[in-house]
């Protein structure tokens, strides 16, 4: 798959998993929501891009069934005082699915750094890129042998 296409893939793990936290559907549903609704579809006349949709599906399937672990690396990584629920959902969302990527090691952790950040990127525009960016590089840093 191309790199586009795992970008995509990653964007949509986040909405997922940001879908599941606020309306409580469950894994299997909003993968098949994503799968048969979203992906590859034309949306206002113009076609979605292509997402390599088994690497969709294996990343947030990861952070469900790892979420407890990845949330622990994360709250280890927040200031003293700031308990996980605080956080905005949308970036609870992006920790969990690069904190799943980071722990699968499934991609080099600069590379799933970089686009987590640029994911954070494309939803805020204030300090939360960086937080992004120094929270996942010092959870890839705790996982290295």
């Amino acid at each position: 798959m191309s790199r586009q296409e795992r970008s995509v893939a990653r964007l949509a793990a986040v909405q997922a998993l940001y879908q599941m936290e606020t309306s409580g559907a469950g894994v299997e549903a909003v993968i098949r929501e994503f799968t048969d609704h979203r992906f590859d579809r034309d949306f206002e006349g113009e076609t979605l891009a292509a997402a390599d949709e088994a690497y969709f599906a294996s990343i947030v399937r990861g952070a469900v069934e790892r979420q407890g672990e990845i949330d622990k690396a994360i709250a280890r990584k927040l200031a003293t005082g700031w308990k996980l629920e605080r956080i905005d959902a949308t970036l609870r969302a992006i920790f969990r699915a690069g904190g799943f990527e980071l722990l699968a090691k499934a991609a080099p952790h600069e590379v799933v750094i970089d686009e987590y950040v640029e994911i954070a990127k494309s939803f805020f525009e204030g300090p939360e890129p960086g937080f992004v960016n120094a929270a996942l590089d010092a959870m890839a840093r705790d996982e290295r042998p």
